[in-house]
């Protein structure tokens, strides 16, 4: 069964930086579509950042864009999300995803069917 384990997360101020790491248990989550997802309190969970295994391209939302980098070591089978200047908005469960596809042109959250327990991020101001 593919497992996935997010680590990393931890409270910093406004403007702090933090690395997440996401270790996959089996490397054939690398040839479909990753992502980072987060969810805050009452919110829907939403996608910040994804890896495609297609083109090697990656994309990011709007709200995240030159402020976090996601990357992949396949020799590690590890995902990590580098998050830079880092504001209160920031603040929010992260989760880890391997997708059903080879292409993150499906990005839903339904097309997704791997998934971390989360890992927590808190940004004070």
């Amino acid at each position: 069964q593919v497992q996935l384990a997010e680590s990393g997360g931890d409270s910093v101020q406004a403007g702090g930086s933090l690395r997440l790491s996401c270790i996959f248990s089996e490397y054939t989550v690398s040839s479909r579509c990753m992502g980072w997802f987060r969810q805050a309190p009452g919110k829907e969970r939403e996608g910040v950042a994804y890896n495609d295994p297609d083109d090697g391209s990656t994309d990011y939302a709007d709200s995240v864009k030159g402020r976090f980098t996601i990357s992949q070591d396949k020799a590690k089978n590890t995902l990590y999300l580098q998050m830079n200047n880092l504001k209160p908005e920031d603040t929010a469960m992260y989760f880890c995803a391997g997708g059903y596809y080879y292409s993150c042109r499906w990005r839903a959250t339904s097309d997704f069917r791997y998934w971390g327990q989360g890992t927590q991020v808190t940004v004070s101001s």
